[in-house]
């Protein structure tokens, strides 16, 4: 669905000659919800954020961004014929406040990216699409990405003009708020840049206060380890002690941060049919969840990006849920945990079961 601006910058393009017009358009209708464009090109500080973030060890378990560290600075390292980059968004902005269901403590809370289908599979159909488009009508040569290649989004994405990394060091847009979900084409066509987008955070500090882990170092520095997207998602071992509390029933990533930007006041519910939320996913029972055996999970997951972390870390995410929920009617659920083969999901149920028994603990 192209909207506003979006769908003025279509009806103009329609009779232009212009490249910038055609993709532009092109995008659009593939259901693109905004697109920009930018020189193949990082500045140095892109470079230096990355060797600083890598050096301070906030990136954890996430060892690739390190091994690739010089192919993410510089986009013709990783494609040396690279002339332009098209960056392109989605929204999948919620109809419903996602914190909201951070207080029933009976159910898991997802991530609103992940309530249905892997935005991957999605977004990289349409980026297809888009290079076949670009390689017959200029015959020029493409390749697409899609978060899963050492490519920094978000600083393309800003220098595409498509909005600027806020303090939360997230993607913000004027016209999409904090809900964007993002990939990118390569190509050797060279396609004249669109200005980049201009930081307009401002004083405020909302997305920085409202981080139940206190991840941020400061505005604009995410100290991973402690982020409960990392935890839930990224890292393979028991949780730290100190920061399950913390995370409460948050089973798979957190939304706290982006949910609290005054940008997402113009934003508008996503009209992708694969971004909305499940019914099964918007508010699962942590009783349920924590049933599932392996195949369960897989036929539960099938689809989703939860799936790629797999049944025993999903279950550790869903016991450290219960071990919160203050509820004297899931330890049967975490005792049944406590022998479990994986020995991080019998920690976790060891340690769920202990809160619910003695809750001062």
């Amino acid at each position: 669905m192209v909207m506003g601006e979006d769908r003025r910058q279509a009806v103009k393009s329609a009779s232009s000659p212009d490249p910038r017009a055609q993709i532009r358009d092109a995008a659009l209708r593939l259901g693109f919800d905004a697109v920009g464009f930018a020189r193949a090109h990082l500045g140095p500080e892109v470079r230096d954020r990355l060797s600083d973030f890598v050096q301070a060890g906030y990136h954890g378990d996430m060892g690739w961004l390190a091994e690739r560290s010089e192919q993410r600075s510089h986009p013709q390292s990783l494609w040396p014929e690279a002339a332009s980059v098209i960056a392109l968004a989605m929204s999948y902005a919620p109809a419903d406040d996602p914190l909201a269901l951070t207080s029933q403590q009976d159910k898991g809370a997802i991530s609103v990216y992940a309530r249905n289908r892997d935005y991957h599979d999605l977004i990289k159909g349409k980026l297809k699409h888009l290079g076949q488009f670009l390689v017959s009508r200029f015959a020029c040569d493409v390749k697409v990405f899609v978060d899963t290649a050492p490519v920094m989004e978000k600083p393309l994405a800003q220098q595409s003009g498509l909005g600027w990394q806020g303090k939360h060091t997230n993607l913000v847009s004027k016209s999409h708020g904090s809900w964007l979900l993002l990939g990118e084409i390569y190509t050797t066509l060279e396609i004249q840049p669109d200005a980049p987008g201009q930081d307009r955070c401002g004083t405020c500090s909302r997305c920085l206060t409202a981080c139940p882990t206190q991840a941020f170092v400061g505005p604009y520095r995410l100290d991973a380890t402690r982020c409960i997207s990392y935890l839930t998602i990224e890292h393979k071992g028991p949780i730290p002690h100190d920061l399950r509390k913390a995370i409460g029933n948050r089973i798979y990533g957190c939304d706290d941060c982006l949910a609290v930007c005054p940008w997402n006041k113009f934003a508008t519910p996503t009209s992708h049919e694969h971004l909305t939320g499940r019914d099964a996913l918007k508010a699962p029972l942590l009783r349920d969840l924590a049933a599932l055996d392996d195949a369960q999970f897989r036929t539960m997951f099938s689809g989703s990006p939860i799936k790629r972390i797999g049944r025993n870390r999903f279950i550790r995410n869903v016991l450290t849920a219960i071990g919160n929920s203050a509820d004297p009617t899931l330890l049967p659920s975490a005792e049944a945990l406590q022998n479990d083969p994986d020995p991080i999901v019998a920690e976790a149920a060891e340690w769920a079961s202990t809160q619910l028994r003695h809750p001062s603990s």
